[in-house]
């Protein structure tokens, strides 16, 4: 059964020949009569575009295709007939232009890339606080500016703009930096980008000023005077498990996390210790000094409330110390006093005492012994102080008498 064949529409593709083109009752093709395969569509409503037919392979297995080219108006004829024509060139040498066209299309975009980078190593390997910022990264900067763009495509270009946009805030900037680079690096695990194209590389870091802020006897001094004003209800309605975290931090240097997520039967008062089954490093230890052992002995329990820092809410512990943290550095003058600089400053007592970085870094938990090293510098006066008792002997000895030589004495 046959129906009778349309004849083929055939001419030179120019302006003139497709702006001359009307739509009919069905759609239809003119032929290009230079390039073989090379046509333009015209549509019922009289759209018209662009396209190439071309088999790939040969024999039986050949296959044919016909992609599009683009729409005229968007693509000039010439331009169409220039694209036709590498097309070819690429089918000759063995390639598949419709075919590579149509991976790009489906090609993943940065949102698919950060949904996965999310589910599977953000919310699998990493602490939850951590994972929580990077959550909060990504939802706030990366996906409103690189969301919808093409994982394959993105380039150093695209985040150096971004991290320009956040120059005001460096280490925010840095760590945005970090973690689209973590997750680029996926990308290359996942096959979505070539080996060795993360385009954050050579991407330079903003300099990020190392903020170095220890109290001093003196300020440790009001701090513990605007405590005891707290402890008496001096200063308003503030929670005294509020003012005994904040005694537990400076007392022991533990991070803020750790403390008000102690919980009693991680206690052992005998061996003067907490003992935590998870923390930012992982298992970790909290030597409790006398000091704190007197903080803690003076708690009260919450009976049904295992947690050591109570909040207001029954059976919960207290997360946030921002209220009564304000209340007390403001009574103490120290309005520039950060919670985490409790840390810092307990370290600064060890090292200002001569005590080891190792010493130090132990009972800070650091499990680099470069973190550690910010504190280095707060040794010098017991430094100095052996240094001018060596030179005063040395110095002594050079001014003796010749056989009068005074003998460099070690000290115990």
């Amino acid at each position: 059964m046959g129906g009778r064949q349309m004849a083929v529409r055939k001419a030179k593709l120019t302006k003139r020949t497709v702006d001359a083109a009307q739509p009919e009752a069905a759609r239809y093709a003119i032929h290009d009569s230079e390039i073989s395969g090379f046509k333009v569509y015209v549509s019922t409503k009289g759209q018209k575009a662009f396209y190439l037919r071309y088999r790939v392979g040969g024999g039986r297995g050949a296959t044919i295709r016909e992609p599009k080219i683009g729409n005229h108006g968007e693509l000039t004829v010439e331009a169409a007939r220039q694209i036709a024509t590498d097309w070819i060139a690429e089918v000759r040498a063995g390639g598949d232009p419709g075919a590579d066209r149509q991976r790009r299309r489906e090609a993943p975009r940065m949102n698919e890339l950060l949904d996965r980078y999310v589910d599977e190593h953000v919310r699998v390997h990493k602490k939850a606080s951590s994972a929580q910022n990077d959550e909060g990264n990504i939802r706030k900067y990366l996906r409103p500016s690189l969301g919808g763009k093409k994982v394959a495509e993105l380039t150093r270009d695209d985040i150096a703009a971004l991290h320009g946009r956040l120059s005001e805030t460096p280490y925010q900037a840095n760590r945005v930096l970090a973690l689209l680079s973590k997750a680029m690096n996926f990308a290359e695990v996942w096959g979505w980008r070539p080996q060795g194209s993360n385009p954050c590389r050579h991407v330079k870091k903003y300099p990020e000023a190392k903020r170095k802020r220890f109290l001093s006897p003196a300020e440790l001094g009001v701090l513990g005077d605007a405590l005891r004003r707290a402890e008496a209800g001096e200063l308003g309605a503030v929670m005294p498990s509020a003012v005994a975290a904040i005694r537990l931090l400076i007392l022991t240097g533990a991070r803020f996390s750790e403390i008000v997520g102690l919980r009693w039967d991680w206690i052992d008062f005998d061996a003067g210790r907490a003992n935590l089954p998870d923390s930012k490093t992982g298992e970790k230890v909290i030597t409790l000094p006398p000091a704190a052992l007197e903080v803690l002995a003076a708690i009260p329990r919450d009976e049904g409330n295992p947690h050591v820092i109570v909040g207001a809410k029954p059976g919960a512990a207290l997360v946030n110390l921002k209220r009564p943290w304000s209340i007390i550095r403001e009574a103490a003058g120290l309005s520039d006093l950060r919670i985490h600089d409790l840390r810092h400053s307990f370290a600064s007592v060890g090292a200002a005492g001569g005590m080891s970085l190792p010493i130090i870094g132990a009972l800070l938990g650091h499990t680099q012994a470069a973190t550690t090293q910010r504190y280095t510098h707060l040794s010098d006066d017991p430094l100095q102080a052996a240094a001018a008792q060596i030179s005063g002997q040395v110095a002594a000895a050079m001014a003796a008498e010749t056989g009068d030589v005074v003998p460099i004495r070690q000290q115990r």
